[in-house]
């Protein structure tokens, strides 16, 4: 099953993908030593705290995350927890999607309309709307996951553009930003506007 939430938070746990794409196998010479998905396993905890987390009070993350994380079912030491304890907080406080997880922003948001007359509908992590900028970030547990933006898969580029171009539709002139969360490793990558421009639906 998915994860649990942290303490306090309201469960809800959904995939983000355009209907009928799903991640691209990625070549790891590691996964043959990791026969317990352990790598896996931790990706789906770090997406679980990034979508529970923001429902709390800043100063309750810390606490609700490390108290989820050494829940024995999770098979974390006390090293790994502390691990990624850090990196989901530090990723909650990026400066880059700090807004995505701020006060107005949404999880798991749906998004569906017609571009060019094709039906997209999709769902995003997180997503903040301003009165000038739009953020959008999506999260991926590709292990592992690419080092540059321009090895990322063109099928998440899809997706994205596709989400930009339907919140383009729905509030025109606003900059609509993307980034991925990598949640393996946990870091933020954006992605260049004028590489979406190259998948735009």
């Amino acid at each position: 099953g998915r994860p649990a939430p942290p303490e306090g938070a309201e469960t809800a746990l959904a995939p983000s993908a355009l209907p009928g794409e799903e991640e691209p196998p990625v070549a790891d010479p590691r996964a043959a030593a990791d026969p317990t998905g352990r790598r896996f396993r931790r990706g789906r905890l770090v997406h679980a705290l990034l979508q529970h987390l923001p429902d709390l009070a800043p100063e309750a993350w810390e606490d609700a995350a490390r108290r989820y994380l050494a829940r024995p079912g999770h098979g974390l030491d006390a090293a790994a927890q502390a691990e990624t304890a850090a990196e989901v907080l530090a990723l909650l406080r990026h400066p880059d999607c700090a807004e995505a997880f701020g006060p107005g922003s949404l999880a798991e948001a749906p998004l569906a309309g017609r571009i060019k007359g094709r039906l997209i509908a999709g769902q995003v992590d997180r997503i903040v709307v301003g009165p000038a900028r739009i953020l959008v970030l999506d999260f991926k547990t590709n292990r592992p996951p690419p080092a540059r933006v321009e090895d990322v898969a063109p099928l998440y580029l899809r997706q994205m553009a596709a989400y930009r171009a339907l919140l383009r539709q729905a509030w025109p002139g606003r900059e609509v930003a993307c980034a991925l969360i990598w949640t393996h490793g946990a870091h933020v990558m954006a992605l260049p506007s004028a590489m979406l421009d190259t998948h735009d639906p």
